[in-house]
């Protein structure tokens, strides 16, 4: 075995410098990350291109006698070499996120795929460090199934240096806020809706219908893309579809589309017409097809011998269908059509005319009462871990009566740009600052699903076009 003066003496310059060129990276990157205890790996890293005490690549020495074997092992190193390079790319730089649905058209449309920057407002440390890379909670079922990750052990959040924070107008990746509890055979409407809707018990004893109830960590959770149109500090309302922050209202995207009524002279309007108005064959809606569609033509007070379409339209597509000849009559769509919001049950606000609502942000101290106890109770419990409670009117917050709470992050309010069809705050709240994955930098390639291969199937013009705004 050769002495330590020896080993020292045959390294090459070539290894000196891959050497200094992978310290160097390694000591930024624990800068970044804040924990010096990984500086004791340092070693690990010098006797990999320096003294070799450990054999990093024995399997060489048989690539003349045993070349089976050495095609083997180069191909394991080269597979562990990947997983661990992309484990550390996707936790810390970027990620993949294909757009599932369409609650952002036409700002990003269904079969989106994006490159999502975790650098631009500063990756989390991981809660759940033990995973499989590339997968968001559970493996595909060609691999078995079950989770891809092990609970334990779970950190607490803690996010690393970015250059910027989420602002309004830009569109953000998150986890899913009230995807902590989830019934597998139901998973829209989220949990807490279903239990709204038909009893916690039912839900937990009927696995027929809902499945089984699983509990997932932060960053195990649902990724969601929506825009951010309230940031910390913010009182936001909506007031006929308006949304106004600080009692100002914000200007609407250009994507930004809601739910109308459309009814005809007479004739149907071409799928062709429907194509170029940009109007999608899963958002196109002919009534009556049901029962239920002539008696929501009924109480549009539209004539139901006419055809009727239901779909959503851009400022834009609704004014090039008003100089349509064969367009008899546009109307909105009313708020009756989707339902409660939140907080579910405890509030008379709808999905069109909804706040006011304060976004709290990190160290601020709000005073508590029983008329928004229940606005911020969820930020509280779910996400700030404290025990709070109210009896007789009287908040409790660890077991002590509290008129006052200093929150711990800083708080968001989403929504998508197709606003009647989006799962956003008015339905679920809240998007706290541990629960925010990242920014679409750019679509890498974009799907039509409803064109045939060679013929429009790959939107080829979206391809590079920035995500972000």
């Amino acid at each position: 075995m050769k002495s330590f003066k020896e080993r020292i003496a045959s390294v090459s310059t070539k290894q000196w410098i891959a050497a200094g060129v992978w310290s160097t990276l390694y000591v930024l990157f624990i800068c970044w990350v804040g924990n010096f205890w990984w500086l004791l790996l340092l070693p690990v890293i010098a006797d990999m291109f320096i003294t070799k005490y450990i054999p990093w690549t024995w399997w060489k020495k048989y690539k003349d006698t045993n070349k089976a074997a050495y095609t083997i092992c180069s191909w394991i190193d080269a597979i562990v070499f990947a997983l661990v390079a992309v484990y550390f790319i996707n936790l810390y730089i970027f990620q993949n996120y294909q757009i599932p649905s369409s609650s952002l058209e036409k700002s990003l449309l269904v079969g989106d795929f994006l490159f999502v920057s975790k650098a631009s407002y500063g990756p989390r440390i991981p809660n759940t460090p033990l995973s499989f890379p590339l997968v968001q909670h559970t493996f595909p079922k060609w691999l078995g199934g079950g989770k891809s990750y092990i609970e334990h052990p779970q950190w607490e959040y803690r996010r690393l240096a970015g250059w910027d924070s989420p602002k309004k107008g830009d569109i953000v990746v998150f986890n899913f806020p009230a995807g902590d509890t989830v019934a597998l055979k139901q998973q829209n409407p989220d949990y807490y809706t279903l239990c709204y809707y038909y009893g916690k018990q039912t839900v937990h004893q009927r696995k027929d219908i809902f499945g089984d109830i699983v509990w997932r960590p932060v960053d195990r959770r649902e990724n969601y893309v929506k825009r951010c149109v309230g940031t910390p500090g913010d009182s936001l309302q909506i007031i006929d579809n308006q949304i106004y922050i600080n009692s100002e209202p914000l200007p609407d995207h250009e994507g930004v589309q809601y739910n109308y009524y459309v009814q005809t002279t007479g004739g149907l309007l071409s799928s062709t017409y429907l194509d170029k108005l940009g109007i999608s064959k899963d958002d196109r809606r002919l009534l009556p097809a049901t029962r239920a569609g002539e008696e929501e033509i009924l109480a549009m007070e539209l004539d139901p011998a006419l055809p009727t379409y239901h779909f959503p339209l851009t400022r834009e597509m609704k004014e090039k269908l008003e100089q349509n000849r064969n367009i008899r009559t546009i109307k909105i769509e009313p708020s009756w059509r989707k339902g409660d919001v939140y907080p579910l049950g405890k509030t008379e606000w709808t999905r069109d005319n909804y706040g006011p609502v304060y976004l709290p942000h990190a160290g601020e101290t709000l005073q508590l009462t029983p008329d928004n106890y229940y606005i911020y109770e969820r930020c509280i419990r779910a996400y700030e871990h404290q025990d709070i409670t109210m009896r007789d009117s009287v908040i409790y917050i660890n077991g002590e009566a509290a008129d006052r709470y200093t929150f711990r992050m800083d708080y968001y309010w989403m929504m998508g740009d197709n606003r009647h069809n989006s799962a956003d705050s008015r339905y679920w709240g809240f998007v706290p600052e541990d629960h925010i994955v990242g920014r679409p930098v750019f679509i890498w390639l974009s799907i039509d699903k409803d064109k045939p291969w060679g013929k429009g199937h790959i939107r080829w013009k979206r391809l590079f076009n920035k995500a972000w705004e």
